[in-house]
């Protein structure tokens, strides 16, 4: 027998934030929900990454849910906690709200069909077991399917080779080994970090230098951990009006009214704080005009340069020229990642030199003939990012559409939170919502917000299912494109476009009007009856209570 019920309201997929704040909610309301886990925890993509040096590039003010009673009795130990801590902050959840009898884990999604005749969606897992729902609601995060090129001699290394977006639970020790790292993301910033102290030698394979701001990691004291709860609700509430979900916000000043004296002193302070403040605390028009995105860059550039002793990585790491305008691709914060290449165990290959040819069960060939030896290689490659997390999954609509068909050809959707021809199917932090440009808590709550409320609309008034009309579709896309064009973010190949991945369309991705703006759009679609979508008359069952997960 299924250790879970063959039939619920509201069928989540992803353990995440997302997730465990939807459960929560809708649980309260006396939904049946279930959440299918496709990992053998909680956490989503904290279960997932923990690689060496796995992070959050989140402050610990603003890395947690604000559901009353969970936040007052939390305290992170660090800045910005690694995959660890929040490992613990999740089970604290758990244990807090009582959340693990309604989870599945080691359930992976792989197929789910809409059933028009009466309303519900079919969802078959890996194991063959089929649930029925009413609503289905894709928790599964901008970054749930690696990408790995397509290496030649891939397979025939002989040494351990490993995604960091599929790391071994039980960890591999890097101590005195030959690490290659292929990829200067986030993950490979944060792997060279760690291997780097202890490794015999640490290989970089670049294509294209990163733009990391320090983190400005440390430890918290009483006096921290007091000042953040006296701040607390403050900063929820402004996290969900701020651009990027954060709650510190764009100066009001205008690059162009300050003296250069001025702007010096407003990126040398943001620089003081850490983390993302000179991206999302100083001047707006860093995203949209070319000169400020040259200064802010050339500012950048000198800062990093002057912590680097050989020419030929300082021009490697921080180019004269800019590679790529400031802000487009993500940056990845770091601690001391520029300072580790002038250890004699650090070294950089350029691939746009001397470009990668082959794996070899040696190690790693370049187009120079010399095959470099190495004990373990780390591809820090990324991934199929914001829709493939629901690409990769077996998922028809109405019509015989196919969501892999639908959003290979050009994503489309309505708010980023519902896409025609998949009637009652909802997504979080994913396609077109603010997803890569924002903060994920914050966009979990504004988005997760929209869809407990949506779902208690439609059982207050007899509703049995919700369609995005087509129209809807079409112009809030458009707006999508129309705001991401009046920045500079085609002007780099990223995955916030899809540019990473060979054959995707190349579109905008992210909804770039700022988390402030999106939430505001989100509030009045619900005070307008829910706007641009097709609500059908039937009734909404409460379901049979969900039984226990685990």
């Amino acid at each position: 027998m299924s250790a879970f019920p063959a039939r619920v309201d509201i069928l989540i997929v992803g353990a995440g934030l997302s997730g465990l704040y939807q459960l929560y909610h809708l649980r309260k309301l006396g939904f049946s929900v279930t959440i299918f886990e496709a990992g053998g925890g909680i956490g989503g993509t904290w279960y997932w990454n923990c690689y060496p040096g796995s992070r959050v590039d989140t402050d610990a003010t603003n890395y947690q849910l604000s559901i009353d009673g969970l936040w007052q009795d939390w305290s992170y130990a660090t800045l910005f906690p690694d995959w660890q801590e929040l490992r613990k902050y999740f089970a604290y959840i758990d244990r807090t709200l009582d959340l693990g009898r309604d989870i599945s884990l080691n359930t992976r999604v792989v197929a789910a069909e809409f059933e028009e005749a009466t309303d519900e969606w079919l969802v078959r897992t890996q194991k063959g077991d089929i649930v029925r729902c009413q609503f289905l609601s894709f928790c599964t995060g901008f970054a749930s399917k690696p990408y790995i090129p397509e290496f030649k001699g891939l397979d025939t290394f002989r040494g351990r080779l490993h995604h960091t977006g599929t790391w071994p639970q039980e960890g591999v020790d890097l101590r005195s080994k030959r690490v290659a790292v292929i990829g200067t993301g986030a993950s490979g910033v944060q792997v060279v970090q760690e291997a780097a102290p202890i490794a015999q030698q640490v290989t970089i394979f670049q294509r294209t230098p990163c733009t990391a701001l320090p983190m400005g990691q440390r430890k918290l004291d009483i006096e921290d951990i007091k000042k953040m709860k006296e701040g607390q609700l403050k900063a929820f509430t402004d996290r969900k009006k701020s651009y990027a979900g954060h709650s510190y916000d764009f100066t009001d000043r205008n690059m162009a009214d300050c003296t250069p004296e001025e702007q010096e002193e407003l990126y040398k302070q943001l620089y003081a704080r850490g983390g993302f403040y000179p991206l999302f605390a100083g001047f707006r028009e860093i995203y949209t005009d070319a000169a400020a995105n040259d200064w802010v860059y050339a500012m950048w550039r000198d800062k990093v340069r002057a912590r680097i002793n050989d020419p030929w990585l300082q021009e490697k790491l921080a180019p004269t020229i800019k590679p790529y305008p400031f802000g487009t691709k993500r940056l990845p914060l770091e601690q001391n990642y520029y300072d580790l290449f002038n250890q004699p165990n650090v070294s950089l290959i350029d691939i746009n030199e001397n470009s990668l040819t082959q794996i070899t069960p040696k190690g790693i060939q370049t187009a120079d003939g010399v095959e470099h030896e190495f004990d373990i290689i780390v591809l820090a490659t990324g991934f199929d990012a914001i829709t493939g997390s629901m690409t990769q999954i077996d998922i028809r609509g109405t019509e015989g559409v196919t969501i892999f068909d639908k959003w290979t050809a050009f994503a489309r959707t309505y708010l980023g939170l519902m896409t025609t021809n998949f009637p009652n199917m909802f997504f979080t932090y994913g396609t077109q919502g603010p997803t890569a440009l924002s903060n994920g808590p914050t966009a979990a709550e504004v988005q997760g917000d929209w869809i407990i409320h949506c779902l208690e609309y439609m059982r207050a008034h007899g509703f049995s299912r919700i369609h995005a009309k087509k129209e809807a579709e079409e112009a809030y896309t458009k707006l999508v494109g129309d705001l991401g064009d009046q920045g500079l973010w085609m002007k780099v190949k990223s995955w916030y476009t899809g540019a990473n991945i060979p054959g995707k369309t190349i579109q905008h991705l992210n909804f770039s009007g700022g988390v402030g703006v999106y939430a505001e759009m989100c509030r009045e679609n619900e005070a307008n009856g829910y706007e641009g979508f097709e609500l059908t008359s039937g009734r909404v069952s409460s379901g049979p209570p969900a039984r226990s997960m685990l």
